[in-house]
């Protein structure tokens, strides 16, 4: 069961990952896991041994679930993005509306002080910075990377780093930021063509992949640091940048590779708004399901 829950998380996280405007990280603070996942890369690097293999074995059915969710979309979601683009749109905005006060209630000691809450507008205000620079689509925006350079390689490594430090942040999407560097549609050709046997694009992925390694090992000591010893102020700039990411969901048409206007109201859809807090509460609930099976005597 705990392999089936952490393989389902990991699915959901690569499902937002893979869509500009949503954070892979906001999954996992919505659903209780943040500080699991963070604690978990952080030990990678400093933590013991008896702690690396504790860490290896979460994040190991965690990846596994990325995997499969990030390979499905690649292959068969993409399209949907293109052709359904207002339903998921509005599916995420429901997703991130409802979760908004699950994190509240889970995290009600942090949030009574309330001096903490100019961190809360400064996550806003950097969010909808980022997402003020989103390229408006088009090939144009793209860089071409079927020949690589010592350059162009420099450049795919360091916007890795950038773009996974933003994975890791709840309302930040690495997507969005590898949309502003011209790289979110040739990495997903380019992971596509690889998982059609296309083995050319293997050393760009791999650099790529490098990036989110070092990228990592940036970032996860210090929010680690923050969620310890500075959690008030941390939770506050969390939901901050949540709140902003609604404007990047409602916005994340504009960001396809062929542009289309932005979520309004004729185009948003009640359905799935709702369908995304139904899917909240069913993963909710299995999370609670699970926990009972796995610590019965709590």
């Amino acid at each position: 069961m705990d392999l089936f829950l952490n393989m389902v998380r990991g699915f959901c996280m690569a499902l937002a990952d893979s869509v500009p405007g949503v954070s892979g990280g906001t999954i996992a603070f919505v659903l209780g896991f943040y500080d699991e996942f963070i604690g978990s890369l952080y030990v990678l690097t400093h933590g013991n041994l008896e702690l690396k293999k504790e860490a290896v074995r979460f994040l190991g059915k965690l990846g596994l679930g990325w995997i499969i969710g990030m390979g499905s979309s690649v292959l068969v979601i993409a399209s949907l993005f293109t052709t359904h683009i207002y339903e998921l749109s509005s599916l995420f905005l429901g997703f991130s509306i409802f979760s908004l006060p699950l994190i509240v209630k889970e995290e009600k000691e942090c949030l009574r002080r309330t001096s903490r809450i100019l961190f809360m507008i400064l996550g806003i205000i950097l969010v909808l910075v980022i997402a003020a620079f989103n390229p408006t689509g088009g090939q144009g925006t793209n860089v071409e990377i079927g020949s690589l350079s010592p350059l162009l390689a420099g450049y795919i490594f360091v916007c890795a780093m950038i773009a996974i430090c933003a994975m890791v942040l709840p309302g930040i999407s690495g997507s969005t930021m590898l949309l502003i560097f011209g790289l979110y549609v040739p990495i997903v050709n380019a992971i596509k063509e690889f998982l059609h046997l296309n083995l050319s694009y293997f050393p760009v992925l791999c650099i790529f992949g490098c990036g989110i390694l070092a990228g990592i090992i940036g970032i996860i000591k210090l929010v680690k640091n923050a969620l310890d010893h500075h959690r008030s102020a941390t939770v506050y700039f969390i939901l901050g940048l949540m709140v902003g990411s609604l404007y990047a969901i409602a916005m994340g048409p504009t960001t396809l590779k062929i542009p289309q206007p932005a979520l309004s109201w004729d185009t948003f859809h009640v359905f799935w708004f709702l369908m995304g807090g139904v899917f909240l509460a069913a993963l909710n609930g299995l999370k609670a399901f699970t926990e009972r099976k796995l610590h019965p005597e709590e």
